[in-house]
């Protein structure tokens, strides 16, 4: 390897180490750096994704209205996510080998 190889090779690993050693030592998370705070709170993320499941199960509706088939509740939704949960764990079970987790 050339000296040129060899100075960047090693300017390389001086900036890896650089980094590491901010990351370990450096007291604050990088969020505080560059000063990064959420657009929302939490409770406004849970009640937007609310209104989310609303508006979809409202656009659904319309559609099974129009088409004539009856309208599903969000009960009906829960339920039917429940049946396709037991049905993938049952096919998990199944693939599994012996003494896998």
């Amino acid at each position: 390897m050339d000296e040129f190889g060899v100075f960047i090779f090693l300017a390389l690993l001086v900036l890896v180490l650089i980094f590491l050693a901010l990351g370990k030592w450096y007291p604050g998370s990088g969020a505080e750096q560059v000063d990064w705070k959420p657009t929302r709170s939490p409770q406004l993320e849970a009640e937007l994704e609310l209104d989310d499941v609303d508006q979809m199960l409202e656009a659904q509706n319309a559609r099974r209205r129009r088409d004539g088939r009856r309208e599903i509740s969000e009960e009906d939704v829960q339920a039917q996510v429940r049946e396709d949960e037991q049905w993938r764990a049952g096919q998990l079970g199944r693939t599994r080998r012996p003494g896998e987790g």
